[in-house]
């Protein structure tokens, strides 16, 4: 017993040190750690060409890719890409402890993610349209006309496009394929009819696929923008992410990237 009680204060001081320590690093600012630890982790699908797309050496492509280069640039640190997926986005951003710093590659600013996460200001405008096989191109020129019974609309689990097709077709048999990647290929072969995708990834695959069309490309049936995904209180990191935007706005590097990969700013 008075062995207890002459360590017990010694006990309850070790214990409340731990505790600071534990809460000062947790509350050490982003964008300190990131530079302390040298290297910036960024989650990304790699999944969506042109933005972020995953070659067959594990290499990482695309606008959001170079992007991501410019804020590990700022920071003065190395960059890697940490694989994440459409379905477990939200679930990888809010993990304990962090998979990643941010997330990039085609992510919608939508109201539902910045109730519970934060995003950046946006850097490209976005929408959803369609890809179709060109024979259908005349076929397809609204929803209602998609909407039909015997029309084949393949989705991506998980994200908006999933979301829309749910919401906004009833009569048409929605597919959900797992790699978004691959969705453009079954259409062009004939395994469905139509994919929702966005205005930011259709055009790459018009101009590299002969076999598909985008009919709708023009007349987007949603407007928006795309930004970085990241968690809440993180202030700032996300100052510096919105400075980084803003200058290569600034700059003409989004416009001659958006040149370089045919997307719209």
């Amino acid at each position: 017993m008075r062995f207890v009680k002459r360590w017990l204060p010694i006990l309850l001081v070790a214990l409340l040190c731990a505790a600071m320590l534990v809460f000062c690093v947790h509350k050490k600012p982003t964008v300190r750690r990131i530079q302390e630890r040298g290297t910036l982790l960024v989650g990304t699908t790699g999944d969506y060409r042109p933005l972020t797309y995953r070659d067959s050496t594990g290499a990482y492509h695309g606008f959001c890719i170079e992007l991501a280069g410019l804020i590990a640039e700022r920071l003065g640190v190395d960059l890697t890409f940490v694989p994440t997926s459409w379905p477990t986005l939200t679930q990888d951003v809010l993990a304990e402890p962090q998979a990643f710093d941010l997330a990039m590659g085609g992510i919608s600013i939508t109201d539902a993610r910045c109730e519970i996460m934060a995003m950046s200001e946006g850097y490209l405008s976005n929408g959803k349209t369609i890809l179709c096989r060109s024979e259908d191109a005349g076929r397809f020129t609204s929803l209602a006309a998609i909407d039909q019974p015997g029309v084949r609309v393949m989705v991506n689990p998980g994200g908006l496009n999933e979301q829309f097709a749910q919401q906004n077709l009833s009569q048409a048999t929605i597919l959900v394929h797992p790699n978004n990647e691959e969705i453009p290929a079954l259409v062009a072969a004939g395994e469905a009819d139509v994919m929702i995708t966005e205005i930011t990834e259709a055009p790459w695959y018009v101009q590299h696929e002969p076999y598909l069309a985008a009919p709708l490309l023009d007349q987007p049936f949603t407007h928006g923008e795309i930004g970085v995904l990241m968690r809440q209180v993180q202030d700032d990191l996300l100052d510096l992410v919105n400075r980084v935007i803003r200058t290569a706005r600034s700059d003409g590097t989004l416009r001659r990237l958006s040149e370089k990969y045919g997307l719209r700013i």
